[in-house]
C-alpha cells in the first residue's frame, strides 16, 4: 500500500505460514468450540480455513482437550496453534500432538523450570511460541510499578516474558499484547515495536458484540498497520468467528494490503435514483470470495455516480431511467437497475477477464 512502510521484523514459519520477515499480514481466527468435541472442532477450523484464515487457534484448558488435538491435527491440515495457561504439561501434550505454535504466557506456567520444558520441546519441533500478555493478566510487580494495566506496563510484561525465552536460547518468538482499550493497545505496541524485532501478532481484546466490536477492532488494527506494526492480526469478536475472519480480512483490504474487490459506494441522500443501500448489499454479498484487487462502485444518481463509477475497474450508476454500466471508464450497457446489477456481478466474478467488451443494450 502507498504510504506504508512496515517495519521489518524477524519471521516465525508456522507449517509453512511465515509471520513477520516482509511476509503478506496474515488473518488468524479462534475456534469457538470445545475443543474436545472433535467432530465439530474440525468442521469449524475448517470453515474458518475456508473463510479466508491462515491460523487457527484451539483453546485447550485440560488434558482431555490436549489428547483431542492427534484426532483434530489428522483432519485439519491448516496450521493449528494452542492456546495454553497454567499449566505447562499441557503445552508439551500439545506439541507431542503436532500442533504448529504455542500461545503461552511465559508468567503462569509455573516457573523458569517448567518453562524451559516448553521451550526444549519446541525448538525440537521447530516450533514457534507467542509470547501473548494481557491487560487482565500482568504481573502484579509490574502493576504496582505503572499504578495499573497501562501501556507501558503491558509492554514491560510482554518484552520481560519474551526475554525469559531469550534467556533459555529460545528466540523463534511472536509478541501479542492486549488490552480492550484501543489507546492503551496502540500504545503498547508502539513500545513494543520501538525496542525489538520480533513479529507482532496484533489486535484488540474483548471488543464486544457486532458493529461495536467491529469499529474497535479496526480503529486499533488499522492504526497499527499504517504505522507499518504488526504481521498477523486477529479480530476478535462476541459472534461466529467466521464474522472475525471476514472482518479482519476487510481490514486488510481497505489498508491495500490483501488483494481484493474495494466496493465504492454512495451514502445516498434525497437524489438517490432507486434501491441503492440493498444493491450494494448484493454487490458486497456477491464478492465476498473474491480475491484478486477489483475496484466497484455503486453509485446512486448522476451528480457524482458517473465519475466514480468511471474510475473504478466496474461501475453501475442509477439513473431516472435505470443504470449506466461502465468498465474501465467506458460504458457498457444501459438498462434497468436490476438488469445492470446482475451484469455487474456477473462481470466482477468472471475468473478469466473481469471487464470484457459488452456491446450496449437498453
Amino acid at each position: 500500500m502507498a504510504g506504508v512502510v512496515r517495519k521489518p521484523t524477524r519471521q516465525a514459519l508456522v507449517r509453512g505460514v511465515a509471520i513477520g520477515g516482509g511476509a503478506p499480514v496474515t488473518v488468524q481466527a479462534m475456534t469457538k468450540t470445545d475443543t474436545r468435541n472433535v467432530e465439530e472442532t474440525c468442521r469449524q477450523a475448517l470453515s474458518l480455513a475456508g473463510q479466508g484464515a491462515s491460523i487457527v487457534r484451539l483453546a485447550v484448558p485440560d488434558a482431555e482437550a490436549a489428547a483431542a488435538l492427534v484426532a483434530i491435527r489428522r483432519q485439519v491440515n491448516v496450521p493449528l496453534v494452542a492456546d495454553i495457561h497454567f499449566d505447562h504439561r499441557l503445552a508439551l501434550q500439545s506439541l507431542k500432538a503436532g500442533v504448529d505454535k504455542l500461545r503461552i504466557n511465559p508468567g503462569n506456567l509455573g516457573g523458569r523450570e517448567n518453562l524451559s520444558l516448553v521451550a526444549r520441546e519446541a525448538r525440537a519441533r521447530g516450533v514457534p511460541l507467542r509470547v501473548g500478555v494481557n491487560a487482565g493478566s500482568l504481573e502484579r510487580d509490574i502493576l504496582e510499578m505503572h499504578g495499573g494495566p497501562t501501556a507501558r506496563a503491558i509492554a514491560e510484561s510482554a518484552l520481560r516474558n519474551a526475554g525469559y525465552l531469550q534467556d533459555l536460547g529460545f528466540d523463534d518468538i511472536v509478541i501479542s499484547a492486549k488490552s480492550s482499550d484501543v489507546s492503551t493497545c496502540v500504545d503498547a505496541y508502539r513500545i513494543i515495536s520501538s525496542k525489538c524485532d520480533f513479529p507482532l501478532h496484533v489486535g484488540i481484546t474483548e471488543t464486544g458484540p457486532g458493529l461495536r466490536g467491529i469499529i474497535k477492532s479496526a480503529a486499533g488494527i488499522g492504526a497499527l498497520l499504517l504505522e507499518g506494526i504488526g504481521d498477523t492480526i486477529r479480530v476478535s469478536l462476541t459472534a461466529p468467528p467466521e464474522q472475525e475472519v471476514l472482518a479482519g480480512r476487510l481490514v486488510l483490504q481497505s489498508l491495500g494490503l490483501q488483494s481484493g474487490p474495494d466496493i465504492v459506494s454512495c451514502p445516498t441522500c434525497g437524489r438517490v435514483r432507486g434501491p441503492l443501500l440493498e444493491i450494494a448489499a448484493q454487490v458486497a454479498a456477491a464478492l465476498e470470495g473474491v480475491e484478486r484487487p477489483l475496484k466497484v462502485a455503486v453509485m446512486g444518481c448522476e451528480v457524482n455516480g458517473p465519475g466514480e463509477a468511471r474510475e473504478a475497474d466496474l461501475g453501475m450508476a442509477l439513473t431516472r431511467n435505470g443504470a449506466v454500466l461502465f468498465s474501465r471508464g467506458e460504458v457498457v450497457r444501459t438498462g434497468t437497475a436490476s438488469d445492470v446489477l446482475l451484469e455487474l456481478i456477473r462481470m466482477a466474478i468472471k475468473e478469466d477477464n473481469p471487464c470484457p467488451e459488452t456491446k450496449k443494450s437498453s
